[in-house]
């Protein structure tokens, strides 16, 4: 447990790495809010999750009361054992002991006995009370509630494939499927992929299209044959 008024330092690099782990194996480790989290200083809270720190300073998600907000590591610390959750630092007021009552008090008035004729002596009880103011309630703290900030959109995936002698584009933005596969020219396909410098991509772009060109001039080939054939076959026709 920290002495009172020393600074209470962050959560290490290796302390993140013993959390994630924790978390992997299902189990939600606690830690203890610093001086740096405001006024929910030395309470304890349950780690949930640990968010992308790239994305926000403040990844590490505690589950405090009912309540799940984002803290940094500085706002977070390891507790020691045996820590309560109550804060050590600023120690609780206590309240003021009320005033005791004031005690009843008694008047003995005695009357002067009149001839032929016994007065008793009566006894008179007066109390006097006394109000007594309530105690001042301790102040209550409230927990600082911090903005939870907002996740960006999910991310978009663009994906130019080839199959079967077709290029196609599909379209897709985190499990969502924005644009299903469809057909592009190839001049379209090419013009994506020269925005591509990456080694290898464009060689094996270029094999591509030298097999279709190849198979193209077969075909016409064939085509250009079976077309004189046929032409040879009018032409024997029109001698007739």
């Amino acid at each position: 447990m920290a002495a009172a008024g020393a600074a209470i330092r962050g959560l290490t690099p290796d302390e993140l790495h013993q959390i994630k782990q924790t978390l992997a194996g299902g189990r939600k480790p606690k830690v203890m809010f610093t001086e740096s989290a405001g006024q929910i200083a030395g309470q304890i809270g349950q780690v949930i999750e640990l968010q992308d720190p790239e994305t926000s300073e403040e990844f590490v998600v505690v589950r405090f009361g009912r309540d799940e907000l984002p803290f940094s590591p500085a706002d977070l610390t390891i507790p020691p054992k045996g820590a309560t959750g109550r804060r050590t630092t600023e120690p609780e007021p206590e309240p003021e002991a009320a005033p005791p009552a004031p005690e009843p008090e008694f008047m003995v008035v005695r009357e002067r006995p009149v001839p032929e004729k016994k007065t008793p002596t009566t006894i008179e009880e007066q109390s006097t009370v006394t109000e007594t103011p309530e105690a001042p309630k301790p102040p209550v703290k409230k927990a600082a509630a911090k903005a939870v900030k907002p996740k960006g959109p999910a991310g978009l995936t663009v994906t130019l494939a080839y199959d079967n002698g077709e290029w196609t584009v599909a379209a897709q933005q985190g499990t969502k499927a924005l644009a299903k596969p469809y057909v592009v020219k190839p001049a379209e396909a090419l013009k994506i992929v020269a925005l591509v410098d990456v080694p290898g991509v464009h060689e094996a772009v270029e094999a591509i299209l030298s097999s279709e060109r190849a198979e193209a001039e077969q075909q016409a080939e064939k085509l250009r044959a079976e077309l004189a054939e046929v032409e040879a076959r009018l032409a024997e026709l029109r001698d007739v």
